[in-house]
C-alpha cells in the first residue's frame, strides 16, 4: 500500500507539470495586458512599459516560465499583480470559504442522491423511479448559474426565506480565527452568526449541488440494479434472510464502488463549478477570487489557484481508490 501511494504521488508530479505548461500557454494568450489593466486604459505608454518591466512581463515566455517553475520548486507561488499579496495567503484566506461550501453541496448531493438512487432502484419501471430519473436528468441539464439566479429570485426576492448572495450578514461582526466561518461564529459563541451562516449557505449549496446530485442517484440506481440481479443476491433471499440484511450486506456493499468513485470525481467538478456559483451568489471563496483575477490579467493568481485545484482533485482521487481496498477486502494494491 505504501508503494502504491508513493507511486501514485510521483506520478502526479508529471501530470502538475504538463499542465503548468498548458496553463502558461493559455493564460499569456488572453487578450489584454496586466500592467494596462492596472494603471488603466488612459496610462502613457511609457509608464505601462515601466510597469511590464517591473513584473517581468518584458522578458521571453520561455523566461518567464523558467522563472515561475523555479519559484514553484522553492514553494513561492508568486505575488498578485494587483495588491503584491502572497497568492499562498490569499489563497489561504479564500480557500475555506469554497471549502465550507463544496462540503455542503456534496453532503447535499450524497445525502439525496443515494436514497433516491436506492428507492428507485427497488421499484424498477415504477412512477416514482420515473419521477426520479426525470428529476436527475433536469438536474443535470440545468445550468448553474440558471439554477442560482432562479433560486435567488425565488426564495430571496420573491419569499424573502433565505438571503440572496455573501456568507453572513455584513452587520454581524464575527472574528476570523480559522475563515471557517461555521466554525467561527461557534468558537465566538454567536449561535445567531451560526445560523445566519447556514441560512447564507443554503441557497449556494443546492444550486453547487444539483449536478452531482443527479448523478449520483443516476449511478447508484444503476449499481443497485446490477447487483440486485447478482446470483449470491438471489441465493441469500433463498436462505430465508430478511430484505433488511440482503440490502445491507449483500448488495449495497457490493453497489458502493462505483458510487464511491463518482462522489471522488465529483469534487473536482464541486471545486469547479464553484467559480459560477461563487461568482452568482457573491460567495468569498477561491472561485470568485480566480474570476477576479481573470478580468484583472492576474496571472500569478491564475495559474497558482488552478495547479492548487488540481493537485487537490489529484489527492482525491487518490484518497478514493485507497478507499477500495477498505469496501472491497479482495482489492489488493502491489
Amino acid at each position: 500500500m505504501i508503494k502504491y501511494i508513493v507511486r501514485r504521488l510521483l506520478g502526479a508530479i508529471p501530470v502538475l507539470f504538463g499542465l503548468s505548461i498548458i496553463l502558461f500557454a493559455f493564460i499569456h494568450l488572453l487578450p489584454g495586458d496586466p500592467a494596462a489593466t492596472i494603471l488603466g486604459q488612459h496610462a502613457r505608454p511609457e509608464l505601462v512599459d515601466a510597469m511590464r518591466h517591473r513584473l517581468g512581463l518584458d522578458l521571453p515566455l520561455w523566461q518567464q516560465y523558467l522563472n515561475y517553475v523555479g519559484d514553484l520548486l522553492h514553494g513561492d507561488l508568486g505575488r498578485s499583480f494587483v495588491n503584491n499579496r502572497s497568492v499562498v495567503d490569499d489563497f489561504f484566506v479564500r480557500f475555506p470559504g469554497t471549502v465550507e461550501l463544496t462540503l455542503a453541496a456534496l453532503a447535499f448531493a450524497v445525502g439525496l442522491g443515494i436514497p433516491m438512487g436506492r428507492w428507485a432502484a427497488r421499484k424498477p419501471q415504477s412512477f416514482s423511479d420515473g419521477f426520479i430519473t426525470v428529476v436527475s436528468l433536469v438536474g443535470v441539464s440545468i445550468p448553474i448559474f440558471v439554477l442560482g439566479l432562479s433560486l435567488q429570485y425565488v426564495f430571496a426576492v420573491q419569499l424573502h426565506i433565505l438571503p440572496a448572495s455573501g456568507r453572513i450578514d455584513p452587520r454581524l461582526q464575527v472574528p476570523y480565527t480559522t475563515n471557517f466561518l461555521l466554525i467561527d461564529t461557534l468558537l465566538a459563541g454567536r449561535p445567531d452568526a451560526f445560523v445566519d451562516s447556514l441560512r447564507h449557505l443554503v441557497l449556494p449549496a443546492i444550486a453547487l449541488g444539483s449536478i452531482p446530485l443527479a448523478i449520483i442517484t443516476r449511478i447508484t440506481r444503476a449499481s443497485v440494479l446490477d447487483v440486485t440481479h447478482e446470483d449470491y443476491v438471489r441465493t441469500a433471499r433463498a436462505k430465508g434472510l430478511t430484505e433488511k440484511r440482503v440490502d445491507g450486506r449483500h448488495i449495497m456493499r457490493n453497489a458502493w464502488l462505483p458510487v464511491v468513485t463518482v462522489i471522488g470525481l465529483q469534487v473536482g467538478g464541486l471545486l469547479a463549478g464553484a467559480v459560477i456559483t461563487e461568482t452568482v451568489f457573491a460567495w468569498n471563496g477561491v472561485g470568485k477570487w480566480v474570476v477576479e483575477a481573470i478580468e484583472a490579467h492576474d496571472y500569478f493568481v491564475i495559474q497558482s489557484s488552478i495547479l492548487i485545484f488540481a493537485l487537490i482533485f489529484l489527492l482525491v482521487n487518490l484518497v478514493v481508490d485507497i478507499g477500495y481496498a477498505f469496501l472491497n477486502p479482495r482489492i489488493r494494491y502491489s
